[in-house]
């Protein structure tokens, strides 16, 4: 994936769905939710064992499914195995893009994903690839 592709992604996404939150300030998933909101997207964190609290001042959902509004790009925190399981979510709600993060490499899931025409991004961090491309708001 190039960086122009990269960055038209993250310029046009606004409502990010972040499978794999932590309520764990020390968790990668924690700090990563903190600056993207800082960075003005909207970001609903999903995590099952977390879900009908609040994490950072947003209300966590249980599964992709039971987010109340379309969500542009799915952001997962969860491993490799599980991938494959929150791309066919991905498309069962009709994100734009899912994004996979640093270690989570699921060829299978990248295929599925860009076959329902889904954008892909596997083993980045959008935390590392905002700044690096010059698309930091503050």
């Amino acid at each position: 994936m190039n960086d122009q592709t990269i960055a038209d992604i993250l310029t046009s996404t606004k409502r990010i769905a972040l499978v794999g939150a932590s309520d764990k300030p020390s968790r990668a998933s924690y700090g990563v939710m903190a600056y993207l909101l800082a960075q003005g997207y909207e970001v609903t964190p999903v995590s099952p064992k977390l879900a009908g609290q609040t994490l950072q001042g947003q209300p966590v959902y249980a599964a992709l499914a039971d987010i109340p509004y379309p969500v542009d790009m799915v952001d997962v925190f969860r491993n490799t195995e599980a991938a494959y399981g929150v791309a066919q979510e991905a498309i069962a709600i009709g994100a734009k893009t899912l994004w996979l993060q640093l270690g989570v490499i699921n060829e299978q899931a990248a295929v599925l994903a860009g076959e329902a025409g889904l954008r892909v991004v596997m083993d980045r961090c959008p935390k590392i690839e905002i700044p690096r491309l010059g698309l930091e708001k503050n």
